[in-house]
């Protein structure tokens, strides 16, 4: 299950592709905006700058900006920065790969055979969905919102 932390760092880095041209944007707006608590999001975004993804200027004119192109931001890449591994099981991690105590045989074991399948089908789908793409369905779906309205 993604946690409240991962959620609120991809609205916080979606808030941040969205206004990317606008320069520095201040946490009050990103908390305002996406409907964040401001001490939660303060933390999430160092975790974020620590990690390389934003950086940051301090003082009356600073604010939040991402460090790289939203299209090389890949929404499973935020999701283990932040939650850890993908993998239901750590038997099936790549990352974070531990063998499970009670499994004899990895090879022939169900549920690591079954959680395998899981956690490749998700990485191809989140490790292959940038925060651009995020962006761009975002516009779709309000364009045909008002479309119908």
């Amino acid at each position: 299950m993604l946690s409240k932390k991962a959620k609120y760092a991809l609205k916080a880095l979606l808030y941040l592709t969205k206004n990317k041209d606008q320069g520095l944007v201040l946490i009050s707006d990103i908390a305002t905006e996406e409907r964040i608590p401001r001490k939660f999001l303060e933390a999430i975004l160092v975790d974020l700058k620590t990690q390389q993804i934003l950086h940051s200027t301090r003082g009356k004119n600073g604010g939040y900006a991402l460090a790289k192109d939203p299209a090389q931001i890949s929404v499973g890449n935020i999701i283990r920065m932040i939650d850890g591994p993908l993998a239901a099981v750590p038997c099936v991690s790549h990352l974070y790969y531990r063998k499970c105590d009670e499994c004899q045989d990895e090879a022939t074991c169900e549920i690591h055979l079954l959680m395998k399948k899981v956690r490749d089908a998700t990485a191809a789908i989140l490790d292959t969905a940038y925060l651009t793409d995020l962006q761009k369905i975002n516009q779709i779906l309000s364009e045909q919102s008002e479309n119908m309205g």
